[in-house]
């Protein structure tokens, strides 16, 4: 039998993203928490709508809740469907603090259900290219990775993302993906220093954050802001050998609001204008780097394995923690005016 999930929320991400690479990856979506009750029965029409988690959790059988809900109230969500038996994914990120973070990993050990965060840009067309490329040592000895998430958005919308009591601001939207392929590629770094601010009018919550890491001889920048008119390089990476730089987002999301399916076979593929440059120190050549293709559908795929058969999960809780930890770290950073040194911690 096929896994059961139930779906925590509607919204952009519970409908345009989670909805259809769950169903994509091999599992059945039998209820949907949410007040959009036509649009949910019109898109998941074998789904039962309920209107909140506690009736969603009585739904029989239900093996896994999936969580895409305003982030300051993922820990009580999640806590709640640890404790009912289920096991969980949590929409980025799976806490506001380390406390929150801890005490949710402690539940899932305690209930011996499985739980993972929906980091799906570490399946990014662009951030799979540029792990290829540092793996093939095409740039020799790193000494500068940044990463930026910038666009032109200088008008505040009442959202939910703009308001501070329910986790808003683009350090915890965009700072989880940037600083989870950061992780990820080098581990936890020695040391940070940030600056969280805001710069539109009328804002609540922080559009932009800056954010330097450093681990050993390598520096790492973080960043995003709301107010960048030109906003298209993602990536620029400096070594020994060479460096790298990268424009443009990644497809995925922008195919799944046009409705293409997870298994079409344009899916997750990058234009080839959008390829990276890579800038060779010995030749002084600059070529283009293939883009991989996009997987976003591989997370779920991994999330149905591990409950079926054991496999790893795609996302470890002990990755999770650190992103928060980060995060946690960086909010301290800009309101202290200082820098945080892991090393002693």
């Amino acid at each position: 039998m096929a896994v059961s999930v139930g779906l925590v929320g509607f919204g952009l991400a519970g409908h345009t993203l989670h909805a259809p690479l769950i169903a994509h990856a091999g599992m059945n979506i039998t209820g949907v928490v949410t007040r959009q009750v036509q649009k949910a029965q019109e898109a998941l029409p074998s789904a039962r709508v309920v209107a909140d988690l506690n009736e969603l959790l009585q739904i029989e059988p239900l093996d896994l809740v999936v969580i895409a809900t305003p982030s300051g109230v993922h820990p009580a969500q999640a806590i709640a469907a640890l404790r009912s038996g289920k096991h969980v994914v949590v929409d980025k990120p799976l806490a506001l603090t380390t406390r929150e973070a801890d005490r949710i990993l402690s539940v899932a050990e305690e209930s011996a259900r499985k739980l993972t965060v929906f980091q799906n840009r570490r399946w990014d067309s662009d951030f799979l290219t540029l792990r290829r490329v540092l793996a093939d040592g095409a740039l020799g000895e790193l000494n500068s990775y940044e990463a930026r998430w910038d666009r032109f958005r200088p008008q505040v919308v009442d959202r939910w993302r703009e308001h501070p009591e329910e986790g808003g601001g683009v350090l915890y939207d965009l700072g989880p993906h940037l600083v989870d392929q950061a992780l990820c590629l080098f581990g936890m770094p020695d040391w940070l220093q940030a600056d969280v601010f805001a710069q539109r009018v009328g804002a609540q919550v922080d559009d932009g954050f800056e954010i330097r890491l450093g681990m050993g001889p390598l520096r790492v920048t973080l960043g995003a802001r709301s107010v960048v008119p030109e906003h298209s390089m993602r990536y620029r990476l400096h070594g020994s050998g060479g460096s790298l730089m990268k424009a443009g987002l990644d497809p995925q999301e922008a195919q799944l609001r046009l409705g293409m399916s997870p298994l079409d076979p344009l899916f997750g593929i990058e234009p080839a204008s959008q390829c990276a440059k890579l800038f060779s120190a010995e030749t002084g050549a600059t070529r283009d780097v293939p883009s991989e293709r996009g997987d976003w559908l591989g997370f779920y795929r991994r999330v149905r394995m591990s409950i079926e058969g054991g496999d790893p999960l795609p996302v470890l809780g002990s990755e999770v923690r650190r992103v928060v930890q980060v995060i946690e770290a960086a909010r301290r950073s800009s309101e202290e005016g200082c820098r945080v040194d892991f090393s002693r911690r």
